[in-house]
């Protein structure tokens, strides 16, 4: 099976698997999706939508987040982990949204990624799911299914982000990246991985590592 095939199988096992593909962080706007997605660095989306609802009680603008101190962010996101470094950076984001964008969440890589505490990766997420623009954001699933299914070598994530561009097609990409989330969390964990029930790495995977598991 060469690579042409391989990404036909992966798109149409994916879309009978997950024909809907919700955002999994609970979220009203572009800011309320930016705070969130921020948070979920090293953090599960679960944690995450557990503690954003106390959060956004008492700030989901950027306006009134702005309005809390560093250290009150802190307290309620601190569940989430790495909370001095998080809650300084939504904070300052939140006063360069006001400061610089007339309040609104830029819908740009370039300033979405001048923000504290945003990434590539956060942007991205925010650019797809928020404003729709093609994008491929590469977190640990990805990362690790694209080298498990031997459509990337595994070097970094820059490299996972050209090779999934590169190999499927654009108007995929949004929906794309949410469903091998999915899947890689049911059928393709990094621990506890069973072959026998992840028919996308039995079909595709790299021979080296499925014939350790097989």
């Amino acid at each position: 099976m060469n690579k042409k095939q391989k990404v036909q199988f992966i798109i149409e096992t994916l879309e009978k698997l997950y024909p809907e593909t919700p955002i999994p962080l609970n979220h009203k706007d572009p800011y309320t999706l930016l705070v969130a997605v921020l948070l979920s660095a090293q953090c599960t989306d679960e944690r995450v939508n557990q503690i954003t609802p106390k959060l956004f009680k008492k700030a989901d603008s950027a306006e009134k987040m702005i309005k809390l101190s560093v250290k009150e962010i802190e307290d309620i996101i601190r569940p989430c982990g790495l909370s001095p470094m998080k809650s300084k950076g939504i904070y300052g984001l939140s006063k360069m949204i006001i400061e610089l964008h007339n309040g609104k969440v830029p819908n740009n890589f370039k300033d979405l990624e001048a923000f504290p505490g945003v990434g590539h990766k956060t942007a991205s997420v925010v650019m797809s799911q928020a404003f729709g623009f093609p994008a491929f954001p590469v977190d640990t699933h990805i990362h690790r299914l694209m080298f498990r299914w031997g459509l990337s070598n595994g070097k970094n994530v820059e490299t996972t982000e050209k090779d999934a561009k590169r190999l499927f097609p654009k108007n995929l990409w949004n929906k794309l990246h949410l469903q091998i989330i999915y899947y890689g969390r049911e059928y393709c964990p990094a621990r506890g991985w069973n072959i026998n029930n992840d028919i996308i790495s039995k079909t595709v995977g790299r021979k080296s590592i499925i014939n350790k598991l097989i």
